[in-house]
């Protein structure tokens, strides 16, 4: 290009000045018989650099740029998180999804919720289903989920309580899928539906309007499926929980961070659009009577199990079959209708609620029954004396006739 302009004449300083380059540099390529080639310049050392492998590694479990920031950092890393972005945007995999329409909504009008799987867990000695419960604000994106062991009608309940209780209030509609937990048979219009008997009852409790999204529609509830899946990639997998309460106290700790800072699609923080959500209050509405049952074999060592703790029972119960009642944060224990023992849930793993008053009297009733009880140390060896066979004087005589004397 430079030659082109010596060509035509012109003068070094007007090449500069058409082309905005220094004359110095107009001036060497102009004299140059064969074009300059270009140097790469030897890149820099990045505060990466140590952490890519790891980086890489990690993104096979497809967890999220700022789950991995908050890694590396703990290990060490004090860069910046657009570096690590930058280069997780290049490294990893990309696929092309279809435009949508997103649908907002206004404030405290709407709340999506639904279920994921999450593997399966050992409690009590059993491999058992792990869940995920997931509600978030349709304007505010504030978001709230918890572990359960099971997704039927009660627990589906207990989780929009403990909800409810979290945002401080609800909306006034609640997008689902078509759930038997909550539907038995979807019709065109709401008013002919077939609610789940149990469910239909907590709703109408709390006046809320349960809505049905679309069948093979998934965008008509896409802001309860990037939270189902936000869960799982920035808090759940890869990490380590020591029990089940220990897997739910980090998660509300988890929510409790994510609700604070700026979401990926509304660019605001939810916390803070959640002062304008206006939801209904709780203020005036009896609490929803949950009440979940189990059945638990009683221990010889009169103890049933639940979640991995035990619960004393009466003495005199061992080894029989106990109803247990979970309502709230109490457990109770019932033997046909008798109830036999209250203790409040605890948290954790391994842990023991003893009431002494299951064992007054035990011990004086092993003390008396092994008392009344005959000796079992087993028989007595005795020894008698040989049997000694009596013969008649005759009988020597003859043996003796038969031996000679030399």
């Amino acid at each position: 290009m430079l030659k082109d302009f010596c060509r035509q004449g012109l003068s070094i300083s007007e090449i500069a000045r058409q082309t905005g380059y220094n004359r110095r540099t107009v001036s060497k390529y102009a004299k140059a018989t064969v074009p300059p080639v270009s140097k790469k310049r030897a890149s820099k050392p990045s505060k990466l650099d140590p952490y890519k492998d790891y980086i890489i590694q990690r993104l096979n479990h497809n967890l999220t740029a700022t789950r991995i920031y908050r890694e590396i950092v703990e290990m060490g890393f004090t860069g910046k998180y657009t570096i690590v972005k930058d280069f997780i945007r290049k490294v990893r995999p990309t696929s092309g999804v279809p435009a949508v329409y997103r649908f907002e909504t206004e404030p405290g009008k709407q709340a999506q919720v639904d279920w994921s799987e999450c593997g399966r867990i050992e409690i009590d000695g059993k491999i058992q289903k792990l869940y995920c419960f997931n509600m978030v604000l349709g304007y505010s994106r504030m978001t709230y989920a918890e572990f359960t062991l099971s997704i039927d009608a009660t627990t589906l309940i207990q989780c929009h309580l403990n909800a409810f209780s979290f945002f401080q209030g609800y909306p006034e509609e609640i997008l689902y899928d078509n759930m038997k937990q909550i539907v038995i048979k979807r019709a065109i219009k709401s008013s002919e539906t077939d609610w789940n008997s149990q469910f239909e009852q907590f709703f109408r409790h709390y006046g809320f309007i349960p809505r049905l999204h679309r069948p093979y529609r998934p965008q008509t509830k896409g802001k309860i499926e990037n939270t189902v899946g936000f869960v799982k990639r920035d808090f759940f997998l890869g990490s380590s929980f020591c029990s089940f309460s220990d897997l739910n106290n980090k998660l509300l700790t988890w929510l409790d961070r994510v609700n604070d800072r700026i979401h990926g699609t509304t660019f605001e923080v939810p916390s803070e659009r959640f002062k304008l959500e206006n939801l209904k209050s709780l203020d005036g509405i009896s609490p929803f009577p949950v009440i979940r049952e189990v059945v638990r074999k009683i221990s010889r060592d009169s103890y049933i199990s639940y979640n991995g703790n035990r619960y004393s029972v009466p003495y005199r119960y061992a080894g029989r079959e106990a109803r247990v009642q979970i309502e709230g944060n109490s457990l109770c224990i019932l033997i046909g209708f008798e109830k036999v023992g209250v203790h409040e849930i605890l948290a954790g793993n391994h842990r023991v609620s003893r009431n002494k008053d299951h064992f007054r009297g035990l011990l004086s009733e092993i003390l008396k029954e092994n008392k009344a009880r005959p000796n079992q140390s087993g028989p007595v060896l005795r020894f008698s004396d040989p049997i000694v066979e009596t013969r008649p004087l005759s009988v020597y005589e003859k043996f003796s006739e038969g031996f000679s004397h030399e």
